[in-house]
């Protein structure tokens, strides 16, 4: 685990690139690849070095909320380059468009809002949050380097509501990278939720039971928080319909309040449906 942890945090030190043409709003960064067992790049990673290319190209401002479309798989063994466009940029918010590119074209693409924090009404109204699960709760799901616990079982083949939640708290680290750190979380559990409805299909499934590939991934972030407090990400997928799924998600501290919320469709195509190109 502290090998892919640290391996993370270096996917999501961005290195600056020279803009071929510097007197434009676009800068270029260019970020490294997890260390996986697998060819291609997980969308996790993407969103995390979306956030970090929007903070680093607006560091005076929040990022209150990252709008991402996946257009192909990527590949593990080229990095990605990122060019950031700056749209508007005022007093209050600024507005950025962001293209991730390798060699063979567009990986995705998101639109990215910033804000400085304001003064005003704090109004709340959620469902209570109960008390971080016991340890004996923990999981390990491959793709999280931190500490994890669930009482939901997302590899049953079994049928069950579509909801999942999971509590999670990375090792200590600056908050700074709490936004990136939790998109890339919120990109893992979507379509393993959505499957919990459906009888005989797991997560594990994917590439040999079932075929399934995130299209649009959203997050909107509502107050500042850290990562190496317990957060609560919780799932709940209402649909699965015409080849596609779609999940969203709360995230919550240990204390209850709303810190992010989260949405995301999916290719979800079964045995029963005919093969087709994305």
């Amino acid at each position: 685990m502290p090998e892919l942890w640290n391996d993370l945090l270096a996917c999501l030190d961005l290195r600056s690139s020279p803009s071929a043409e510097p007197d434009t709003d676009v800068t270029l960064f260019e970020g490294a690849n997890q260390k996986l067992e697998y060819h291609r790049l997980f969308g996790g990673q993407l969103l995390g070095q979306f956030v970090c290319a929007a903070q680093r190209t607006c560091p005076e401002k929040v990022i209150k909320s990252l709008h991402a479309v996946f257009a192909r798989e990527g590949r593990a063994d080229e990095p990605v380059r990122y060019e950031v466009t700056r749209q508007h940029e005022g007093r209050s918010f600024a507005t950025l468009t962001l293209v991730a590119r390798q060699s063979r074209g567009v990986l995705a693409t998101a639109s990215v809002s910033m804000h400085t924090g304001e003064d005003g009404p704090d109004v709340q109204t959620t469902p209570e949050v109960p008390s971080v699960l016991p340890d004996e709760n923990a999981a390990d799901l491959s793709l999280i380097p931190w500490e994890v616990r669930t009482a939901t079982d997302l590899n049953d083949l079994g049928t069950a509501a579509p909801e999942f939640d999971m509590w999670m708290r990375t090792p200590e680290v600056d908050a700074a990278l709490a936004p990136a750190l939790t998109a890339y979380a919120t990109d893992l559990n979507l379509i393993g939720t959505a499957l919990l409805a459906i009888d005989g299909f797991c997560q594990t499934g994917n590439g040999t039971a079932f075929t399934s590939a995130v299209t649009s991934h959203n997050i909107w972030f509502h107050r500042p928080f850290r990562t190496d407090d317990w957060l609560l990400l919780r799932h709940h997928s209402p649909l699965v319909a015409h080849g596609r799924c779609f999940g969203r998600g709360d995230i919550f501290t240990g204390s209850g309040e709303l810190v992010a919320s989260f949405a995301q469709e999916a290719l979800l195509r079964l045995p029963s449906q005919p093969e087709q190109q994305r």
